[in-house]
């Protein structure tokens, strides 16, 4: 594609050189660039690109998208230099065009909120396949273009791989896509230039507060998701949290509500909430799910209500929601092979999700039968939610076992006295404390009777632990099930 070509896409300030070049890639990451890249000097939260800018000319690219004129040396080195106000929403911009606009010939819908983002993104995507619509999917546990599964490492990835994974979708036929968009990616223009035809919020509860550095910005920013969704889209949101209403302040899309509490166009009760799933009525029609907990109640709710805005059958929406499964690592289960114990995976790692997920469990054991729950904190992220995590796992589990999650390059040890403040008092005898993630989800098995459930928060579908900056293999369910396995003959 045309440097010139490109750069009509974008607002620039000031161009130097030659705009007639041919670019074969766009690229923000210096170690990835040739001299067929044009290299975009992204200012990160822990790096700066325009530092790396000499590296890249003296790897052979000649092509500059900055914040900054060029000095003399870097003139002469260069081929073309663009002045833009901004590279991070430039970066966004010139990957949606070199792509060819991709998002424009989809039916894309971002999926935003602190907690259910995945499990209703992955809803959407299973139900619009079922439905017989070649779908793609952009999530936290994996990327999806129709039946193939992809790898995922964000919960948003960069522009370009945006980008790069919409073009594929609409090569391989999609139809519609359904992508989660986090406050990380909103406020670094990583969505930028997605055409959305609609929009859906899910509930804010705190988190990523070390980046944010308040409720209020984080609010803000997820708000401005839906101000900048076009008059053509819908905004669907969750009116039983407080902000939901908050996200249609300013939207120009059509505003639809839904609930599980007040008069709402998309309303659902939970008439039976068990161990092997949900009964609800949603909108006046009953249906049974194998999913568990009130909070997927929301989830299959606003999966239901984006169908009926994107225009899909009533009765056949109903009838595929019966039978999903969701996403991997949110409220799933493995069962020791003789049924007797069961475990629970989740990803919760906000207080919110887990008092959520405590709550939901707690609610649907046997009568006198206990439930463990295991948890940790990330490292390198929001100190304060840590006590507050730990109240809420008290507040519900008959014994907790705290652990590490992934600490980084936190000392494991300072993460867990953290959390140890806020056990309440009467729960001290309650609450054991071992760092080592494996010996505490055994130790948390081992405690466990006939009809105990043992949940295993935090980590979810991840399949590693992130320790001083190495992803050190190890997943949850795995440990689960090797654990049953090897004693399979102790629970018989």
């Amino acid at each position: 594609m045309m440097l010139s070509h490109l750069i009509d896409e974008i607002e620039y300030t000031q161009l130097w050189g030659d705009d007639q070049l041919s670019i074969g890639r766009i690229d923000f990451d210096s170690r990835q660039v040739n001299e067929k890249s044009l290299f975009v000097a992204v200012k990160g939260t822990q790096t700066d690109g325009h530092q790396y800018i000499n590296a890249v000319l003296n790897a052979g690219t000649k092509v500059i998208i900055a914040e900054r004129d060029p000095d003399e040396n870097e003139l002469k080195a260069s081929t073309a230099w663009v002045k833009v106000p901004s590279t991070a929403i430039a970066l966004g911009q010139l990957a949606s065009a070199f792509y060819g606009h991709p998002s424009r010939w989809l039916k894309l819908v971002g999926v935003t909120g602190t907690n259910g983002k995945t499990t209703t993104a992955t809803i959407l995507y299973q139900l619009f396949q079922e439905l017989g619509f070649r779908t793609g999917l952009l999530s936290t546990v994996e990327n999806c273009i129709g039946n193939q599964v992809l790898g995922a490492s964000h919960t948003t990835p960069d522009a370009v791989q945006i980008n790069q994974l919409l073009a594929k979708m609409v090569d391989a036929g999609c139809e519609y896509a359904f992508m989660e968009v986090s406050s990380h990616a909103i406020d670094q223009h990583r969505a930028e230039s997605l055409q959305f035809v609609g929009g859906v919020f899910t509930n804010i509860s705190k988190d990523h507060l070390e980046y944010h550095g308040s409720m209020k910005n984080y609010i803000e920013v997820k708000k401005k998701f839906f101000d900048n969704l076009p008059k053509e889209a819908f905004a669907l949101v969750n009116i039983d949290d407080k902000r939901g209403d908050v996200m249609l302040q300013n939207t120009k899309a059509t505003q639809h509500r839904y609930s599980l509490r007040s008069m709402a166009d998309f309303k659902a009760r939970v008439i039976e909430n068990t161990a092997q799933g949900l009964h609800l009525d949603m909108n006046g029609d009953e249906i049974f799910t194998r999913l568990l907990g009130g909070f997927n109640a929301y989830n299959l709710l606003a999966a239901y209500g984006t169908a009926i805005l994107l225009k899909q059958d009533k009765d056949e929406i109903l009838r595929v929601l019966s039978g999903i499964k969701g996403a991997a690592g949110r409220a799933s289960y493995v069962r020791d092979p003789s049924g007797k114990i069961t475990a629970v995976i989740d990803y919760a790692h906000t207080t919110d999700a887990l008092d959520k997920i405590c709550e939901t469990l707690k609610d649907i054991l046997p009568k006198g039968k206990k439930l463990i729950t295991v948890f940790g904190c990330g490292g390198d992220r929001d100190k304060a939610k840590r006590p507050l995590m730990a109240n809420a796992a008290c507040k519900h589990s008959n014994t907790v076992i705290i652990t590490t999650d992934n600490p980084r390059t936190e000392a494991p040890e300072a993460i867990l006295d953290d959390i140890e403040k806020g056990v309440p008092e009467e729960m001290k005898t309650s609450v054991l404390r071992i760092s080592d993630r494996r010996s505490a989800i055994l130790t948390a098995c081992s405690l466990a009777n006939v009809g105990d459930v043992v949940l295993v928060a935090g980590k979810g579908h991840e399949n590693y632990q992130d320790i001083m900056g190495v992803k050190q293999p190890f997943d949850d369910t795995q440990v689960l099930n090797d654990y049953f396995t090897r004693n399979i003959k102790t629970l018989n």
